[in-house]
């Protein structure tokens, strides 16, 4: 099982929730990150997200690895979609596994926020008004 990869396809919670169970898990976090229909005070009718796949897959899977060495959970899963999405669409997973909340919570929130910081995934937001645009994590990302 990869830790980390990017669907072109939609993310099916129900089984990656699945890869996160055993015997030893105390505690499962989750956090899935959807499209919304507005930033920055915009109405927003869809995205895109494009990847440097070699890339971004190797830094998603290094991210993984300092969770894992970071914190003590038992599994971690990451999946991020690239292509066209639409509103309420499922863009970022997260699941994390450990005996303890605490450390299923922090990893899980360690592991989103370095993804969207790190790794080469560029969102394209398509807006009601006006022309489509580019977004970089600091000018309205989905913080």
């Amino acid at each position: 099982m990869k830790v980390f990869s990017l669907s072109e396809t939609a993310i099916d919670p129900v089984v990656l929730s699945s890869q996160l169970e055993n015997f030893g898990t105390g505690a499962i976090v989750t956090f899935e990150g959807r499209v919304r229909d507005h930033n920055d005070g915009r109405a927003v009718r869809g995205l895109a997200y494009q990847a440097y796949a070699e890339l971004a897959e190797a830094e998603g899977a290094k991210i993984m690895k300092e969770a894992r060495a970071r914190f003590e959970i038992s599994c971690a899963v990451c999946v991020h979609r690239v292509g066209e999405l639409v509103l309420g669409e499922l863009a970022v997973w997260v699941g994390v596994g450990a005996a303890h909340r605490d450390a299923a919570f922090a990893a899980c929130r360690y592991i989103i926020d370095e993804v969207k910081s790190r790794v080469p995934i560029w969102k394209r937001e398509h807006y009601s008004e006006g022309q489509p645009e580019w977004l970089h994590p600091a000018k309205g990302s989905a913080r």
